[in-house]
């Protein structure tokens, strides 16, 4: 018979006490309902445009799909500073009720603009949600479990990636379905962080140690953060350019390269499984070897491995394997960024700085398919856009490499253990 571990026993594992364990779910599936969102689109578009849909055009599309990005950066940027003046579990809720509200609407919009309104303010909630989720989930856990606390969180993006592709799979033409089943989801998981979600104990005390409510962005820019703020914020901006840029064109580059289209399509979900393989292992090794050292490694894997895909394989077995080893390294390196952020800085700052982190880095998250999408257009995507691709992770490895070590986080840590 399979034996079930109780709840109780699991957190009690992961030395979380019942009010962490609450913390550590609401927040995973919080980030799950982004990559749900961040998914959605993308699953829709090509019933949208067969349907013409308010007479859509594929320019509107495009338009439409670079909004929800712009949204989802100016929530990222805007949320920091309100989430360390107001409290995390406020702004966390807010967010979600924000996007939850204009995702139900999307399906009502009579024209293109309204449509494409909608996305953009339901992207600012949304890309409001990660920072926090991330920020409170580092400041529930054990200073030493941070680099877990963000990988496997993120886990619970590529989960909701999975779950928007089944879905869309079912309701085929019915695409109105996959943004009311979001809404309400939505408005159900914000309900339950009303009743369940603590505010984060680290916030509190900073609050009282500081007694001020104002965290100024310009914080950041003060001689004590201001070389890891460069650092981390041209890697976030390297890290996501190559997450998105692989996401929205792997198939088409493996087509280029002579690859059978079920082939090249079949390479993106093995790209998203070594992504969430990489997140798991990421984040145990960077707890264990350091995040700033693991973060290097993993960038420097990542030039090898998409320089590898330049290369026309005649295994299909060792294809499967590059592509799944560049999952592992690519999309676990960037959040080991993120990681690096919730562990150098104090908890009076830190959801400021993840916020520039993932704001900064959403421009990267847009530049990327741009550029990509003009080198297929130019016919040159295969082997130039792998080229780009390596030549991106380079830089994300010497901007990681700037980054000072730890020892402003370790007297963080010795200050957040003080309750």
């Amino acid at each position: 018979m399979t034996s079930v571990t109780p709840p109780s026993q699991t957190s009690a594992r992961f030395g979380l006490a019942g009010r962490d364990a609450w913390t550590v779910v609401l927040c995973w599936i919080t980030v799950l309902l982004e990559g749900y969102d961040l998914v959605v689109l993308g699953a829709i578009i090509p019933t949208l445009l067969k349907t013409h849909h308010l007479g859509m055009t594929a320019a509107d599309a495009t338009t439409i799909a670079t909004l929800s990005l712009v949204g989802v950066a100016i929530g990222a940027v805007c949320v920091g500073p309100l989430a360390d003046r107001l409290g995390r579990r406020h702004l966390l809720m807010g967010s979600v009720v924000l996007f939850s509200l204009f995702t139900v609407l999307v399906p009502l919009a009579d024209s293109v603009a309204m449509f494409a309104v909608l996305r953009l303010i339901a992207g600012v909630g949304l890309g409001a949600c990660m920072p926090v989720s991330l920020t409170m989930m580092a400041e529930h856990m054990p200073a030493h479990r941070r680099a877990r606390a963000s990988t496997l969180t993120m886990t619970g993006y590529h989960t909701g990636a999975v779950i928007t592709s089944l879905l869309a799979l079912q309701v085929t033409d019915n695409w109105e379905i996959l943004f009311y089943v979001l809404g309400i989801a939505g408005f159900v998981v914000a309900v339950v962080q009303w009743f369940r979600l603590p505010e984060s104990e680290a916030f509190v005390r900073a609050r009282q140690s500081t007694g001020s409510d104002r965290v100024p962005f310009t914080e950041l820019l003060k001689p004590a953060y201001l070389r890891a703020g460069i650092g981390i914020w041209v890697a976030s901006f390297m890290g996501l350019l190559l997450v998105y840029g692989l996401n929205t064109w792997l198939p088409k580059l493996m087509n280029d390269a002579g690859y059978p289209v079920p082939t090249a399509v079949t390479q993106l979900l093995v790209l998203n499984v070594g992504g969430v393989v990489g997140l798991i292992i990421g984040g145990f090794v960077a707890d264990r070897r350091g995040i700033k050292g693991t973060t290097l490694g993993w960038f420097a894997v990542s030039v090898v491995m998409l320089a590898c895909l330049s290369v026309k394989m005649g295994s299909d077995i060792l294809l499967d394997l590059v592509v799944f080893l560049t999952g592992v390294f690519v999309f676990s390196a960037q959040v080991l960024v993120y990681a690096y952020v919730t562990n150098f800085y104090p908890a009076s700052v830190r959801s400021t700085a993840l916020g520039s982190a993932s704001g900064i880095g959403r421009i990267g998250s847009i530049v990327g398919p741009s550029i990509t999408g003009a080198l297929v257009t130019a016919g040159i995507g295969h082997p130039w856009g792998f080229y780009f691709f390596a030549a991106v992770a380079v830089l994300g490895f010497l901007a990681v490499l700037t980054l000072p070590r730890q020892t402003q986080s370790l007297r963080t840590q010795a200050v957040e253990a003080v309750a």
